[in-house]
């Protein structure tokens, strides 16, 4: 799944996935071009505030690959079970969470105090470079174990 409205690598992301045939979900709160082939889906949620998160974590689990800048959402979805990354390939995971939200909230502190003004560095070629590396890695490892998994035996329906 991805969280489509500031994200400066889907096309990254496309071309991973049909490499590997996965299905893709674009998350957004406004229309957004997004392939017409099959497993290429557009979700368009409402424009209330974290409506998109809120769709993305909310459906998020062990057989998800989430891309998001926010922190937050990383938060919920790593909490999910989820395998999530930033644009840039980095990962977000249970040991890395806490401190990516401590230095968030930091951040903020220090950009209301005036006292930090400028944002994150530009996107750089070394950074796109990264995350087609770090998706692709973990797409062959979620394949992977769900291959390994072993099948389960759906309970008897409810009489």
């Amino acid at each position: 799944m991805v969280d489509a409205d500031a994200c400066p690598v889907k096309d990254e992301i496309y071309r991973v996935a049909r490499r590997h045939g996965v299905g893709v979900r674009v998350v957004a709160n406004q229309m957004l071009r997004v392939p017409v082939e099959p497993g290429f889906a557009r979700v368009i949620v409402g424009d209330g505030f974290d409506a998109a998160d809120d769709w993305i974590a909310d459906r998020s689990d062990a057989t998800s690959i989430v891309v998001t800048s926010d922190i937050l959402l990383a938060e919920r979805c790593v909490k999910a079970g989820a395998v999530v990354m930033g644009p840039d390939g980095r990962p977000f995971d249970h040991a890395r969470i806490g401190g990516a939200v401590a230095m968030r909230a930091l951040m903020a502190d220090l950009r209301a105090m005036g006292s930090v003004t400028g944002g994150p560095a530009p996107f750089s070629p070394r950074d796109r470079s990264a995350f087609l590396q770090a998706l692709d890695g973990a797409v062959v490892k979620l394949k992977r174990q769900q291959r390994a998994a072993p099948p389960t035996i759906p309970a008897p329906p409810a009489i």
